[in-house]
């Protein structure tokens, strides 16, 4: 299928969400068309370049699919969007049109099941739990099922301050349950314990 493309230097995962400022004009169209159709767009990782009109960009073969969950005029006069990471992609192609959005042909992965929290996964629970408190958070996960793995792991990996590329990789693990299991060893490792 096709799909219009908005390449970002940050990861965006299933469950996640981000927030964006909207000033060119072709992501203005863009968001347009999402909000009249009710679709969204792609949001592949861009390994490199900058996503400015006629730059240069080289983007990751796996992305996410975004919803639009919540949008404002920001104080700056610029438009905000809340977007919410769904289905994984993968991106075979990409093109630009003539007013320079980022079209690509894309394969989309069919939702994972839902899979529930155990036990095992009670401290990455409480550590979202935490990181809930936080005001910016509140806006960016307002309604998370603890007792849905895949829920937890996507939010915690959408907020966690990990670097992009480890984003990307994670990105690409098969099951919530392994997401969880290399969040845990990384936090374990970042932390120094066993």
């Amino acid at each position: 299928m096709e799909l219009p493309l908005f390449p970002l230097s940050s990861v965006l995962v299933p469950h996640g969400r981000m927030a964006l400022q909207i000033f060119e004009q072709r992501y203005l169209d863009l968001v347009r068309s999402c909000m009249r159709e009710g679709t969204g767009f792609g949001v592949p990782w861009l390994r490199a370049g900058r996503e400015v009109a006629g730059g240069a960009t080289e983007l990751a073969e796996v992305g996410t699919y975004a919803r639009i969950v919540d949008w404002d005029q920001l104080p700056n006069g610029l438009l905000g969007l809340t977007i919410e990471g769904g289905e994984r992609f993968t991106l075979h192609r990409h093109w630009r049109l003539a007013n320079d959005l980022a079209m690509g042909e894309v394969t989309l992965e069919p939702p994972l099941a839902p899979v529930p929290m155990s036990e095992r996964w009670e401290g990455l629970a409480r550590l979202l739990e935490g990181l809930e408190a936080h005001p910016h958070v509140q806006r960016l996960a307002p309604s998370v099922d603890r007792e849905n793995a895949g829920q937890v792991a996507g939010t915690l990996l959408q907020l966690l301050p990990l670097e992009e590329a480890d984003k990307y990789r994670l990105l690409g693990l098969p099951s919530p349950e392994a997401l969880l299991e290399e969040l845990d060893r990384l936090l374990n490792e970042i932390s120094g314990a066993d």
